[in-house]
């Protein structure tokens, strides 16, 4: 048995091969099927041509040149029914016990013995926070859904790269009141191509209004202090929309006892070959592989950790 903690993408990628190679395996997932995925903005289009988001050789076919959020959802139920893996959702791993070999995979829900163990829990899960007062207040959203609930209201984007840009520019056309703060002294250049020069105009024409080299002092009730270039600014506020991006589930890395690089990427020990941890018999696969520089890694050129994997498992338990 091999335990694949994560129903993302990879970790479904994961089981196709395992299956197919015939090692028994279970996908234990804390929330939905592809989680990170539904969390997306709900009118959100990827970045990636369908054909570079398959999996298991099931053609993924769009609509558009790229396919959007729900596309993708109903095409990774599709694979998981298709190949009937067996997930358990909206069960979260504490700990595994044991070594290579014998493992003891302990959850909320149950326990179960797994001969290895593969870490598939991608960084979206886990957001960025600010650390500043007043963060935990409700009108603060980490996760950004769709503009309807801020019309004609004072919304706050904290961020420039491409999912602050598209929050302000998507609230801004659904007629709330857009200001951005941004904490360098321009738009991201990493910014899509065809965005960029329409949010550049917004704030050259005073649509929205953005506060460069700045950042958010406090957040209080009905205003927010930002602190500027040229001092403190106080604002009223309805909402604010932090895009201030996300990182692997280290809390649980460590309680798996996975070592991390002692850089600013963070990234978990792995060999390159097998994407086996300092802890024999325990594979990370997919983003989570590059830690905080989460721009590395995607769908597209993750997949093959895959089939990796299910080759070092398979050499090693014959």
């Amino acid at each position: 048995m091999v335990i694949i903690i994560g129903a993302g993408p990879i970790g479904l990628a994961t089981g196709i091969q395992l299956k197919r190679k015939g090692i028994q395996f279970k996908i234990i997932e804390r929330g939905s099927l592809v989680h990170s995925l539904f969390k997306y903005p709900t009118n959100m289009t990827f970045f990636s041509t369908s054909d570079r988001l398959e999996i298991g050789d099931i053609p993924f076919i769009s609509h558009g040149p790229k396919p959007t959020r729900s596309e993708a959802l109903e095409y990774y139920r599709r694979a998981a029914e298709h190949y009937e893996l067996p997930i358990n959702l909206y069960e979260s791993v504490v700990r595994v016990d044991g070594q290579d070999g014998n493992f003891t995979v302990v959850t909320d829900k149950a326990e179960y013995n797994a001969k290895k163990v593969v870490v598939a829990t991608g960084f979206y899960g886990t957001p960025n926070k600010m650390n500043v007062p007043g963060e935990d207040l409700p009108k603060v959203k980490h996760y950004y859904d769709e503009p309807h609930p801020y019309a004609w209201q004072n919304v706050l984007v904290v961020g420039a790269g491409n999912s602050g840009v598209d929050v302000a520019l998507e609230c801004y056309r659904s007629n709330a009141n857009v200001t951005m703060v941004v904490r360098y002294g321009e738009i991201k250049k990493s910014v899509k191509y065809w965005v960029k020069p329409d949010i550049e105009n917004r704030i050259k024409n005073g649509e929205i209004t953005a506060y460069f080299n700045s950042e958010i002092k406090e957040i209080k009730e009905h205003e927010v202090i930002l602190s500027t270039s040229n001092g403190e600014v106080t604002i009223e506020n309805d909402f604010v929309l932090a895009m201030t991006g996300y990182h692997p589930n280290y809390a649980l890395m460590e309680a798996l006892g996975i070592e991390l690089t002692d850089d600013e990427k963070c990234m978990p020990v792995h060999k390159e070959d097998s994407l086996e941890t300092n802890r024999k018999g325990m594979y990370v696969a997919g983003v989570v592989c590059g830690g905080m520089d989460t721009s590395r890694l995607f769908i597209e050129n993750s997949r093959v950790h895959a089939d990796q994997i299910a080759e070092h498992v398979a050499n090693s338990l014959a």
